[in-house]
């Protein structure tokens, strides 16, 4: 791979013919994704389903009852007894062969969709509108915008970094987060966790914002190698699944022995050898416990329809009995077990508090027309709303031709941008009204974020969002019905009341400030 880290950002951007401002345009895209293809792993082929019914056949206990049923067949046709045994024997097998394939493309087709249906999603600046779309379609040369909070889709060199820091835990085992730059890197072959202008593919977005230029997708990625490595490695078996071959083997020997120890009895004690065989054979076959490999299949078979009751998918059969051993699954809430959207229901001014959760998604509330019952939006609540809006990372895009917005960023800010948009207030104008001059970008110890926006006579706001008592910490005016003064323990007292009964109600409380400078 070329080392990119090595290079100018002009240097990178020429080289894949991209503007850093506006993107690439969408021939240019359709063009790249027939020659790169989609930015997604290398898999297996997925087995066909006679495949995986041969494959229900080779275990060696099933293989020791195909033997059985053969002698059985043998057996039955030289004493004149039919092939009854021979048939159970066989049912049973195929039996077992139909459950077992059932279940793991039943289970192969839901992991299908499921795979689509939770592909992660990245923000691209395209055509020069930010978009979020699915980072399967990401291709080399895109513009990809990071958030904190972000999965970065594929390798990237990158052209912007706001106080960015990243986890690449996953791929270099370096526990801290790594702050990243956009400079040039001199040295040659630096290793992995140094090179700092670049970020990887599923390292995580901890801190701060920026931009980069796509320089690797799929399998020609840092990931991508390690992928190519790990395909050539075998598949493990589970405990059943080895207890199960142990135990066909162990039946295999003793049959074995049975059969020669009662053979060379019945020859000593001067019997028809003939007549000794036949029994020998018939007391191996039925030493063997046919219906150990259908009962082990139907008990999996129940546990799985249980797991799916349960909306839990199970690739393999066997699989169920190593899960029965686990103790603890950690799984991360957010977009996992909900759908990872949030929706601005209450806002708190003036010690008056405003619904709009009956507000309509389709109309904008513009000129300040009543919200949801007799509320209006008051001069307060007004400075509410654009304070917060002007605190937000998150992008509005929306389409020219029939007017609708798509949003993309994180959950919280995004459900801000809606409230705001429903309201008249649109994030992309007033940023062009009043523009971001600096920041300090959200991170966990602080718990808030701020931004300062030249306003209107040369003046500048500092805008606050975040956490109510760490905003309370560094507050000490407050605006109430329009007059700015100091704050006091009773209105400390009425806020705290205030957000414990947003808590009680099971809401998310976010607290916003602002101050006014003049440089």
């Amino acid at each position: 791979m070329e080392h990119y880290y090595n290079q100018t950002i002009d240097e990178v951007v020429k080289k894949f013919e991209v503007d850093p401002t506006s993107g690439l345009s969408s021939q240019e895209v359709e063009i790249r994704k027939e020659k790169y293809g989609p930015n997604k792993l290398e898999s297996h082929k997925q087995k066909s389903l006679l495949s995986i019914f041969i494959e229900q056949f080779k275990s060696s206990m099933v293989v020791i009852l195909f033997i059985a049923a053969i002698v059985s067949g043998v057996i039955g046709v030289i004493e004149d007894e039919g092939l009854i045994e021979t048939i159970v024997i066989l049912a049973i097998l195929l039996l077992n062969a139909v459950i077992g394939t059932i279940e793991e493309r039943r289970a192969q087709s839901s992991l299908e969709a499921l795979n689509k249906m939770s592909a992660p999603r990245s923000k691209v600046l395209r055509d020069g509108q930010t978009t979020e779309i699915s980072s399967t379609e990401i291709v080399p040369g895109d513009i990809v915008v990071l958030d904190t909070g972000d999965i970065i889709p594929a390798d990237m060199r990158l052209i912007e970094a706001v106080n960015l820091k990243v986890q690449e835990s996953a791929l270099t085992g370096e526990s801290v987060p790594v702050e990243k730059i956009n400079g040039q890197l001199k040295d040659q072959d630096i290793s992995l966790g140094d090179r700092t202008n670049m970020a990887f593919s599923t390292s995580v977005v901890t801190y701060g914002r920026g931009k980069g230029v796509i320089v690797g997708t799929g399998m020609n990625t840092e990931v991508g190698k390690i992928a190519h490595m790990l395909q050539s490695t075998e598949a493990t078996e589970t405990p059943m699944s080895k207890r199960l071959e142990q135990l066909g083997k162990v039946l295999g020997y003793v049959a074995l022995v049975i059969c020669a120890l009662i053979f060379v009895i019945g020859i000593l004690y001067g019997n028809n050898w003939l007549d000794m065989f036949m029994m020998a054979v018939s007391l191996a076959v039925a030493a063997i416990p046919e219906g150990l490999q259908i009962v082990a299949t139907i008990v999996l078979a129940i546990g799985v329809q249980r797991l799916v009751k349960q909306n839990a998918i199970v690739r393999t059969l066997p699989s169920v009995e190593t899960l029965g051993s686990t103790t603890v699954i950690c799984s991360d809430k957010t977009g996992t077990l909900t759908q990872n959207k949030m929706t601005v229901v209450e806002t708190w001014t003036n010690e008056t508090t405003s619904d709009f959760r009956n507000t309509d998604n389709q109309d904008a509330i513009k000129d300040n027309e009543e919200l949801s019952g007799d509320n209006e939006l008051l001069g307060d609540e007004e400075l509410l709303i654009m304070s917060a809006l002007l605190c937000t990372d998150s992008h509005l895009n929306i389409n020219a031709e029939d007017g609708k917005h798509e949003l993309s960023g994180d959950p919280t800010e995004t459900s801000i941008v809606e409230l705001a948009l429903k309201l008249g207030y649109n994030k992309n104008e007033l940023e062009k009204q009043y523009p971001r001059v600096q920041e300090v970008p959200f991170d966990s110890e602080r718990k808030r974020m701020a931004t300062i926006n030249q306003m209107d006579e040369g003046k500048f706001h500092v805008n606050v969002k975040g956490g109510l008592d760490e905003v309370l910490n560094v507050t000490t005016h407050i605006l109430f019905n329009g007059e700015v003064r100091p704050i006091t323990d009773q209105d400390i007292e009425a806020i705290k009341s205030e957000n414990e009964q947003m808590a009680k109600s099971a809401l998310r409380v976010l607290s916003v400030a602002y101050k006014e400078i003049n440089s």
